[in-house]
């Protein structure tokens, strides 16, 4: 049965995630309709995430499969245990048992990836292809088969129909356009970085010692820091980095120990160019209006 809009809300939170309005919307119409959800935006806004809190909602399995160049089908649906096949051959040859086509390419032989993994299940996976930008074209249309008919065939073994349907959710980071057939077959949101309310709302969920004000100070400099002019931007996970090192060290507000808060911030860069550029004068600019 589909929740409704506020029980995925709900639930959606209480499994660490605070979704805007939006993304509840599509992944609630991602189940009614039973359609692949695509998220595009930032490196580091949460998009991966997304998927594991659904398949925490949903009480389900996660199957992840990580794009990148030069991905195929062996490595993504399919492939056949040769060593074993041949040890099948020789046992059979060495005992004058004729072996057929059908002996050796059977299920017994055969090494489930992750998207064939996913539509054998009984109970319905979260499937997270991740990174679908990084994959090449030639993938991308291998995948129309699998997200338009949830089947695939197998040429020595015959098609295979998904068992049930996937919650698929694909991440894209923009770094090439994603083709038009495949996101015709998708349902489409983009995720940008959190507002200051909502990223306060992430920290209060995920670090619950953290207290209302001070998650709300430091998502208001996150704000502000994703304004400057770094080659790597923060995300979400490096403002739960920052926040944690701060309680970790007992600071429990910004103006505090100064000194300490700017030695913490390494936790928001992640190249040395954004280090060198990222001096205590910008530093204490940021803090130095935050409430």
């Amino acid at each position: 049965m589909t929740m409704n809009l506020p029980e995925l809300s709900l639930k959606l939170a209480d499994a660490g995630y605070v979704a805007d309005r939006e993304l509840a919307m599509a992944l609630h119409l991602m189940e009614l309709l039973q359609r692949p959800l695509l998220l595009e935006g930032e490196a580091g806004v949460g998009k991966t995430e997304v998927a594991k809190a659904l398949a925490n909602v949903h009480g389900t399995t996660l199957i992840r499969l990580q794009c990148y160049e030069g991905l195929d089908r062996a490595e993504s649906l399919y492939e056949w245990n040769y060593q074993r096949q041949l040890l099948a051959i020789q046992a059979r040859t060495a005992s004058g048992i004729s072996v057929s086509e059908d002996d050796i390419f059977s299920e017994r032989f055969l090494l489930e990836r992750p998207l064939l993994q996913a539509i054998r299940q009984e109970r319905p996976p979260v499937l997270l292809i991740d990174e679908i930008d990084r994959a090449d074209e030639e993938f991308e249309a291998f995948l129309l088969e699998l997200l338009s008919d949830f089947q695939v065939t197998i040429p020595e073994f015959g098609t295979i129909k998904a068992r049930s349907i996937p919650y698929v959710v694909l991440t894209s980071n923009g770094t090439r356009e994603i083709s038009d057939a495949l996101r015709r077959r998708c349902l489409y949101h983009y995720v940008d970085y959190p507002s200051v309310e909502r990223e306060a709302a992430i920290l209060q969920r995920r670090l619950p010692d953290i207290g209302a004000s001070f998650a709300l100070q430091i998502s208001r400099v996150l704000e502000k820091v994703r304004k400057e002019e770094l080659r790597k931007v923060p995300g979400v996970a490096e403002t739960l980095d920052w926040a944690a090192a701060l309680i970790g060290l007992e600071i429990k507000d910004l103006h505090s120990n100064p000194e300490k808060v700017f030695d913490t911030m390494m936790c928001l860069l992640k190249t040395q160019e954004d280090k060198l550029r990222f001096t205590r004068e910008v530093a204490e600019r940021l803090l130095g209006k935050v409430a």
